[in-house]
């Protein structure tokens, strides 16, 4: 997994008031839970944009006030209306206690069905998985080369060395849809014998 590198500074002024101050100033108020105690602090919000708005997943070195701490991203919390970041939550890694995250899947190999004309559809782009934050991948591979017109991959079907999936097990990752043109042509070719 990628590190991202974050500075903040911890905050004293907690509540509504102080929270809409920061915001105004372009600041983005965050939390970070973890082994000893819960830290609030702030960010500037232009410092997150490559954290946030990107499909990659980091375990992020945060420097609060000189101390640094190594945590994953936990919650987002984002405007129901301007979708601006009002809140970030991290959640404290350590070397030997697992935690939870969902990693992109990614679709590998050129699947039987859509030789046969029908269309791959990548139904889950994440999988929640349970792991030392060593241990997660980048990204988890599926296999698709096997996948027939009409069958499907679900998370019951994968597994991974070191991690636990936590997705629930009838989730379906992947599909072969069939095409009309290829519904067509199994029709033709069911008339021809």
């Amino acid at each position: 997994m990628k590190t991202f590198q974050l500075s903040g500074t911890e905050r004293k002024e907690l509540g509504k008031k102080a929270t809409r101050e920061l915001r105004k100033q372009n600041q983005v108020p965050c939390n970070i839970y973890g082994l000893d105690k819960n830290i609030n602090f702030v960010v500037d919000a232009n410092a997150v944009r490559k954290l946030i708005y990107t499909p990659e997943i980091f375990v992020v070195e945060l420097t609060i006030d000189g101390k640094v701490h190594k945590a994953v991203l936990k919650e987002l919390q984002f405007h129901p209306v301007s979708d601006r970041l009002l809140h970030i939550d991290f959640l404290e890694v350590t070397e030997n206690k697992p935690v939870v995250m969902a990693v992109p899947a990614r679709l590998d190999g050129h699947a039987e069905g859509v030789k046969a004309g029908g269309k791959l559809v990548q139904n889950l782009r994440y999988l929640k998985v349970k792991g030392l934050y060593n241990d997660i991948p980048e990204f988890l591979t599926v296999d698709v080369t096997s996948l027939n017109i009409g069958k499907a991959i679900k998370v019951k079907d994968l597994s991974y060395d070191k991690l636990e999936l936590v997705s629930a097990a009838e989730n379906v990752v992947a599909t072969v849809k069939a095409t009309r043109q290829a519904a067509a042509a199994a029709a033709a070719a069911a008339a021809a014998k």
